[in-house]
């Protein structure tokens, strides 16, 4: 089949891309990164996303059979915004359906909302709607937190208990997550795009952690004496903002904390995922944390390739 991934240069439509290749599928990518290094070479080619052209956009498309979709911004920023990823987004689905793409595999999130005050999960769910409305064949992934060696969280986590005197957590800390291997993530991507049936598939890891519980198994992995304690939610948010003027980054999200606090990160349904997070961490504590990753430098920075943690 010939299949476009979006960001095949970025995080996790890398690891997709690639679990297309391995399968024998052609695979083109549409990104807004054309300067950043191409980890395929000659394998996969790139095309602009053209959201501003969309006829343009449409003939990128023509004689794709699945289009796999992991476009999205973290956070509302003056040079980006969940409104306007949601009307890229619209204008790249109906490209792909007016250009014959016959399925769309469709990165979401666990607990969309359209009645929500958190753009976050109330713009994937307008785009879920869309995309059920649009007449293509589509399978929605709902992911939690995806962990990597290319990841933001996780790596962030380390590199606070590392360098940080303590590690505070939101409130009680005992809401739950259930982080999922970025791989496992783009295995059941690149599956779903050979299937016809329409569904929503909880995309979650095999294990359950509460944020506390998870920030307290990363430092018993990492081997490192942090004291982590509970802080109100606002002088959370306010401790990180400073963080983030020193790291020169947006580390957390008012939006951010009330989305975790509120539960949204963990649902009941069985695991997609196999590969286990806290194994993972054991496995990688040597390198994990040793530096920060910025979310930031990834958007604004459209030429350096990710680097991994």
């Amino acid at each position: 089949m010939r299949v476009a991934v979006t960001g095949a240069f970025g995080y996790s439509g890398r690891y997709i891309a690639q679990r297309l290749l391995d399968a024998g599928h052609e695979v083109i990518t549409l990104t807004n990164s054309p300067g950043r290094p191409n980890p395929f070479g000659e394998r996969v080619r790139a095309h602009p996303f053209d959201f501003d052209q969309p006829e343009r956009l449409c003939e990128t498309l023509r004689g794709v059979e699945a289009l796999i979709n992991t476009y999205w911004v973290r956070f509302d920023h003056r040079l980006f915004t969940h409104e306007q990823a949601v009307a890229n987004t619209k204008v790249m689905f109906d490209a792909a359906k007016r250009a014959g793409v016959r399925r769309i595999v469709h990165v979401s999130i666990t607990r969309p909302d359209l009645q929500s005050d958190l753009p976050y999960f109330r713009c994937k769910a307008e785009l879920e709607a869309a995309l059920m409305r649009l007449g293509v064949s589509y399978c929605i992934l709902r992911p939690t937190v995806l962990f990597g060696r290319e990841d933001v969280l996780v790596n962030n986590i380390a590199w606070s208990l590392r360098h940080l005197p303590v590690f505070g957590v939101f409130g009680t800390g005992e809401y739950r997550l259930q982080p999922i291997h970025v791989d496992d993530l783009a295995a059941a991507a690149a599956e779903k795009a050979m299937s016809e049936r329409d569904e929503v598939v909880e995309a979650i890891g095999p294990e359950t952690f509460t944020y506390i519980g998870m920030a307290r198994m990363i430092r018993e992995a990492l081997g490192v004496r942090r004291a982590i304690v509970r802080v109100p939610p606002w002088l959370g948010y306010a401790l990180t903002r400073g963080l983030g003027v020193l790291v020169r980054d947006v580390v957390i999200t008012r939006e951010e904390i009330r989305g975790l606090m509120e539960g949204r990160l963990c649902v009941e349904a069985p695991p997609l995922g196999r590969t286990r997070l806290s194994e993972w961490v054991r496995e990688h504590a040597q390198t994990l944390g040793r530096r920060y990753t910025s979310e930031m430098s990834r958007r604004v920075d459209r030429v350096s390739g990710y680097r991994s943690n």
